[in-house]
């Protein structure tokens, strides 16, 4: 029997691909001025926001919660429901790159956090202005492969069920 998470704590299932979008857009921002700054508090603002977009989607992200109640229905105004657990991967990559970032600038190297958090920029770019989510193909692959098993997201592995949501 596996332990359930409290409420707060889930990702949304399915999400609005606009409001990813636009949080990949304010994430480019902040990424923008944490390498111009090149200072730990950038960092780690951009590493807690995946964080806590990790943990509970927009829930708890500032960046999630402008994204999904003004961005995507006020100047997208479009909704494009996606699978939940490919964003929840890339949300997870994205962590794990700024909280690189965060740990490389905290040990005084910043050019090499900088250069991470260009990957980042470059990955959120493609996503923000394509729709173009890399940790969205990432989880793909390595579900296909069977790394990452079916059942975490059946609708992504069965296209009848992704036509039919």
């Amino acid at each position: 029997m596996s332990p359930t998470l409290p409420s707060a704590l889930t990702f949304p299932n399915p999400v609005n691909d606009y409001a990813a979008r636009s949080t990949a857009g304010l994430v480019i921002a902040l990424a923008v001025v944490a390498i111009v700054v090149d200072h730990p508090v950038p960092y780690a603002l951009l590493a807690l926001g995946f964080l806590l977009r990790v943990m509970a989607g927009p829930r708890f992200s500032p960046f999630g919660q402008l994204s999904v109640r003004f961005i995507a229905p006020k100047i997208w105004r479009k909704t494009k429901l996606v699978p939940g657990p490919p964003k929840r991967f890339a949300q997870t990559i994205g962590l794990v790159f700024s909280g690189s970032a965060l740990v490389l600038s905290l040990l005084g190297l910043g050019v090499a956090a900088q250069i991470v958090t260009g990957v980042l920029i470059v990955a959120a770019s493609l996503e923000f202005v394509f729709g173009l989510c890399l940790g969205c193909v990432a989880f793909g692959f390595l579900q296909r492969r069977g790394i990452i098993p079916e059942t975490v997201c059946e609708v992504c592995n069965d296209l009848s069920l992704r036509l039919a949501a």
